[in-house]
Parts: C-alpha cells; sequence; structure tokens
C-alpha cells in the first residue's frame, strides 16, 4: 500500500526544530562583539567540549545514522518498505554530502572558532563553516523516515527534532559553526531528502542490474 506523503508535516517539523534552536541561542548566545554578520544573529555561543557536547557524541550521533541507514539497507534489500526507504536514506546522505562539499568551498567562511566576526565569508581555503555538513547529514538521515513513517508514528518526530536540535546546538558550542550554518545545512539535508524519498526507487538501487537489491534477510 502506498502511502501519501504530507509535506506540509515534515515541513512543519523542520521549522519547529529550527525555532527551537533559535530559542535556544537567545537564551545562551553572547556575543563575542558587534560583528554579528549579515544576518544580524549569529552570536558565538560559550565553548563547551564537554559532558554531552563532547566531539565524540556529536560524530557517534551522525555515524550511528549512517551505519544505521547502510545496516538496514544491506539486511532489507530494496523491496520492503523499509529497506526502500533506507536505501533512498542513503542516497539522501551521500548527495548532501556532495553538495556539502560543493558548498563549503564556494563560501569559504571562517567558522566562530577562526574569528569573532561571522560575517566572514570568501576567505579561501581552510575556511569550511558554511554550510553546516554534520547538521545537513542528520536531516538528511531522518527526513525520509518521517515522510514515510511520521503520520504511523508520531515519536518519530520528537526524536527526529532531538537529534538534529542536539547536533545543532553542539555544533555551535564547540564553534564548529554559527546558528546560520545549522539551519542552512538542515535546509540543504531535509529538502535533499525530500526529493528522495519522493522518488520511486532508490538512486543508487535504479543503478544496479535489474534495478532490484536482495537484503541478506532473503539470501539466508
Amino acid at each position: 500500500m502506498n502511502v501519501v506523503h504530507n509535506f506540509n508535516s515534515p515541513a512543519r517539523t523542520l521549522a519547529a526544530v529550527l525555532a527551537a534552536c533559535c530559542v535556544f541561542v537567545s537564551f545562551s548566545a553572547r556575543a563575542d562583539s558587534d560583528k554579528d554578520g549579515p544576518f544580524g544573529f549569529d552570536h558565538r555561543l560559550h565553548y563547551d567540549n564537554s559532558g554531552i557536547w563532547a566531539r565524540k557524541y556529536q560524530l557517534a550521533v551522525e555515524f550511528g545514522l549512517v551505519a544505521g541507514a547502510t545496516g538496514v539497507a544491506l539486511y532489507e534489500g530494496s523491496e520492503s518498505r523499509v529497506g526502500n526507504v533506507a536505501w533512498k536514506t542513503m542516497d539522501s546522505m551521500l548527495i548532501t554530502a556532495g553538495i556539502v562539499q560543493v558548498a563549503k568551498p564556494v563560501f569559504s567562511r571562517a567558522r566562530p572558532s577562526q574569528s569573532d566576526d561571522s560575517g566572514k565569508f570568501f576567505q579561501g581555503n581552510g575556511h569550511r563553516s558554511f554550510p553546516s555538513g554534520e547538521v545537513a547529514h542528520v536531516a538528511a538521515a531522518v527526513t525520509p523516515a518521517l515522510m514515510e513513517y511520521g503520520q504511523e508514528h508520531p515519536w518519530l518526530y520528537a526524536t527526529s527534532g532531538t537529534l538534529l536540535v542536539y547536533d545543532s546546538v553542539a555544533r555551535m558550542k564547540t564553534r564548529g559553526h554559527w546558528l546560520s550554518d545549522v539551519i542552512g545545512g538542515a535546509a540543504v539535508g531535509a529538502g535533499t531528502g525530500y526529493f528522495m524519498e519522493n522518488r520511486e526507487k532508490s538512486v543508487i538501487v535504479s543503478a544496479l542490474p535489474g534495478g532490484v537489491f536482495v537484503g541478506y534477510s532473503k539470501r539466508w
């Protein structure tokens, strides 16, 4: 049975997540200077690379989502509903990674760890703040599942939103990104995930002979 996707639900969820980021920053940010860049809200947060904000946990979220989607895709194959979503999630993350890797050197924005001026775009090699690749990958990973299963399992919205808010705030607390970086990354990831989920088949699977990947669960 085909599930009719409602764009408004994922869009409202993403908007709520980004709004939560803005509210957090409004209470937690401290301006180190008046150089807030072109958007006027890119204050640096207090630096914190300890506890739940530690870099190792940020990486655990990103790589955990990648490993989870890959594992489900390989185990289930492309013919089951959950397997098809997993393959589309892999599409979403791979294409998002490509977009981010092109955008970062183009905008070449200085990170908060490199400057207190968030308006420093086009700084050349070594400046890769915009957009946030990790936040983009998280958004790309959760969007296909939200679109496919969100209405059936509303708890997915809370879980996905928590992961996205956590990673966004963590990247700002460790001064890897500005708020506009994480918003841009979330938009790239969610947009790519939406486009991939609306395809009938995964791009990766479509390139295989016969357009099918038989999962390990069916080979045993």
